[in-house]
């Protein structure tokens, strides 16, 4: 008989423990901050003689370093997945901003898991990373409740994000989540500012991270909305400006080149490039308009102003927990030139240039008093930001030219750069930035990321600048394109293409071929691109033509394509309600983005929302699209239902039932009879309580395309944001909601259709 086993018994004496190991990368590896500002032209801080203080940007400066052939790609979510991945913007899908993504591989707006961010490999490397601020660069169709998340911040490698995901927000009711769950901090919080909050959240993240992980360096990408519109900022900060832009753009951008000359920012002898004819000389500008476009600089330069403090703050929280000497710090001044986007007049409603409905300068005029609050979201004229660009030509989208393409930049690191105040002229982009601080933290680029293999990095680390002012630049060759401009850098020589389309014309397509005019630049004797030597130099223009050929088939460039009504069109995007013309809401449907919910635009429908009213009666938001400026609201006042509709803040319709709704199970209905036959018509809403009409009226004209690019959503129950009607924050149902159904009974025909999604593409370029 076998002999029966023993059962093993294994004690804590008979074995050895293997202590985890906690992830940390290799000694000495720096604290990293990146901050990215929005829509900030060459031209426009002082520390580069721009007519902006920015007092924390010139102290970094001072003991840092300035960069001043840094680039950027034109335009904003192109730039930031640039700067993320370390590769060109077409290389990680990002050819355009989100909103026009097509199905072709440089422009679906998904970041492949090929490009892994450099948050993910600092994280992955020992990092605690943080992202505070602006995103959009998630595909629009995932922007919703319903995700998928994985390429949402905190799925790009970021572990904190505190920020808002689309092009621009409001600073003073800001559509922003916390990780991925919407809040609304401004609630109750009386003078809350955005960029305060996001410094405040910053702090606070830095000095728990501090505390919990003394050892542990951190990663923090800080970008905050400004300087792009709306334009918010309390009356102290642009009343500081008061009078300081009264000589107008021609004048500013003169003086302004004055002294970047004095500083020394821009080589002696740099031309200042002519005003494009296309843009008003500030003399001929007419004079009864003058103090809006005056005031709307002078909030501008508030804002920044007091962005460039927050910033500030930052640093000082850096400095009082003792660890600024290893901090490399990159300040990146804008994501691309400055904006035109705000049209020639400047505007008080961002929806309505974004629809396409050039404000009247008169309106401007008679709400001055608004501009800077929370009752409008202004931009400023087209002629500003083409002074905040100088010495460069043109502006934000013309990727051809420096006034689109170059942006100030500092970089400071007490423990690795001994040229304190040095200046900095080798040619750089942002696609440096990742070897940058990657070759800092000694972490190589990983060849595999998740398990996927990684491409290479495209761009090269600025770190041999440090030490040395003259070495010879390493970035040698860089295209440039957005909406067909486009350009090729190669040896200090620079090919330009301005495909034709100025930033603030709307909607427009030009043929690409011989008809494009290219010119030609000699920037090591040219900084400004004044002198176009295309006539003198054949050979060098078509070399680098066919250098721009071989980049673009490298990099995905191709096919080019500025034809927006096309790339506007929704077969190039999944979307999750294609088909549906039904849709039931509930109450717990808050904060749902505009391009997530059905359609009510252009057509006819019918909402019918199922309610208990309480005895006593109920009032509030039943359901709502949409904020102050533009948007539709059912809602309950005194008892009595109204459904209230606005047209880009400018006019207000209002249809009300007489008496009080019933108490016990209601059934409120609005049918809505669209005029058809294109877009914006007006039509007849009716309003009906369990079945029978109570109420009707006309609404003149309809927002076309989009109520909101600055986060304003659709709320069952409540109005999130800023408010759609004439209540307060909030404005909460106090009844029961069953439900709210949506029903369109007949679509907008094909040629209406095509006008709506070339709307809503241009909609996003002015807002982007």
């Amino acid at each position: 008989m076998a002999k029966k086993r023993k059962p093993f018994e294994a004690a804590v004496p008979d074995s050895q423990p293997e202590k985890p190991r906690i992830n940390l990368p290799p000694g000495g590896a720096p604290n990293i901050v990146v901050v990215l500002l929005d829509d900030v032209g060459f031209g426009t801080s002082s520390a580069f003689g721009g007519p902006v203080p920015m007092p924390t940007l010139e102290a970094l400066s001072r003991q840092g370093l300035r960069y001043n052939q840094f680039h950027t790609t034109a335009l904003c979510s192109p730039s930031r997945a640039a700067l993320l991945t370390g590769r060109n913007h077409h290389s990680s899908h990002m050819g355009a901003i989100c909103e026009i993504a097509t199905g072709y591989p440089g422009y679906d707006s998904i970041i492949p898991k090929s490009t892994a961010t450099l948050g993910k490999v600092l994280c992955q490397s020992g990092y605690n990373t943080a992202w505070f601020g602006k995103g959009h660069v998630t595909p629009m169709w995932e922007v919703s409740p319903a995700g998928p998340f994985d390429r949402w911040p905190t799925g790009l490698g970021f572990e904190r994000f505190y920020g808002f995901l689309g092009g621009e927000t409001s600073q003073w009711e800001p559509a922003l989540y916390d990780q991925t769950t919407p809040i609304s901090p401004y609630l109750n919080q009386e003078g809350y500012h955005l960029t305060e909050d996001l410094a405040d959240q910053c702090i606070s993240w830095i000095r728990n991270q501090k505390a919990s992980a003394p050892e542990k360096p951190f990663f923090i990408y800080f970008a905050p909305g400004a300087g792009h519109s709306p334009h918010h900022v309390a009356k102290a900060w642009s009343d500081r400006f008061k009078g300081r832009f009264d000589q107008g753009w021609d004048a500013l951008r003169e003086q302004t080149h004055r002294r970047q000359l004095e500083l020394g920012v821009i080589p002696s002898g740099t031309k200042l490039t002519a005003r494009p004819e296309e843009i008003p000389s500030w003399e001929d500008y007419p004079d009864r308009y003058k103090p809006v476009a005056s005031r709307l600089m002078e909030i501008f330069a508030g804002y920044l102003a007091h962005t460039d403090a927050q910033v500030g703050r930052v640093v000082e929280s850096i400095q009082d927990l003792g660890v600024w000497e290893n901090t490399l710090f990159i300040y990146v001044v804008g994501d691309n030139g400055a904006s035109a986007e705000g049209t020639l007049h400047g505007a008080w409603s961002a929806p309505s240039f974004q629809n396409g409905v050039p404000e009247d300068p008169e309106w401007l005029l008679a709400h001055i008093d608004d501009l800077g609050t929370a009752r409008c979201e202004n931009h400023y004229n087209v002629g500003w930001a083409w002074s905040l660009d100088a010495p460069f030509q043109w502006m934000k989208q013309v990727a051809s030219h420096f006034g689109g393409t170059r942006n100030a930049t500092v970089i400071s690191w007490p423990k690795g750069i001994q040229d304190a105040g040095g200046l900095r002229s080798q040619f750089h982009h942002l696609i440096d930035i990742m070897p940058t601080v990657l070759e800092a933290a000694g972490i190589p680029a990983p060849e595999a990321v998740d398990g996927v293999e990684q491409k290479p990095l495209e761009g090269v680390s600025m770190l041999y600048t440090f030490a040395d002012k003259d070495a010879p630049g390493r970035h040698t060759t860089q295209y440039f394109e957005i909406l067909g401009n486009r350009a090729m850098y190669h040896d200090g020589w620079i090919a330009s293409c301005f495909h034709g389309r100025v930033p603030w014309i709307r909607s427009q397509s030009l043929p690409f071929g011989a008809s494009e005019r290219w010119e030609l630049y000699n920037i090591a004797d040219d900084f400004s691109q004044s002198e176009d030597l295309a006539a003198r130099f054949p050979e060098k223009l078509e070399a680098l033509k066919a250098l721009f050929d071989t980049e673009a088939r490298k990099y995905s460039v191709y096919p080019l394509d500025d034809n927006t009504t096309q790339r506007a069109l929704p077969q190039y995007r999944p979307s999750l309600l294609e088909g549906q013309r039904k849709v039931t809401y509930y109450r717990e449907n808050v904060r749902m983005p505009e391009l997530a919910i059905v359609n009510m635009k252009n057509t006819s429908f019918v909402l019918t929302a199922e309610l208990v009213v309480p005895e006593g009666g109920a009032e509030g938001v039943v359901v709502c699209q949409g904020g102050s400026l533009a948007g539709w609201s059912l809602y309950v006042r005194d008892g009595k239902p109204v459904y209230f509709y606005n047209w880009l803040g400018h006019e207000m319709y209002s249809v009300e039932g007489a008496d009080p709704l019933p108490e016990g199970a209601v059934e409120l209905k609005v049918v809505f009879d669209y005029d058809g036959g294109g877009v914006g018509k007006g039509g007849i809403a009716r309003l009906l309580v369990n079945g029978q009409p109570v109420a009707e009226g006309r609404i003149e004209k309809t927002v076309p395309f989009l109520f909101s690019m600055s986060g304003e959503t659709f709320d069952v129950g409540e109005d999130t944001g800023a408010p759609v009607g004439p209540y307060a924050h909030g404005f909460a149902f106090t009844g029961i909601i069953r439900k709210v159904v949506i029903e369109l009974p007949s679509g907008p025909d094909e040629s209406t259709r095509r006008q709506v999604h070339a709307g809503q593409v241009d909609a996003a370029l002015m807002s982007q």
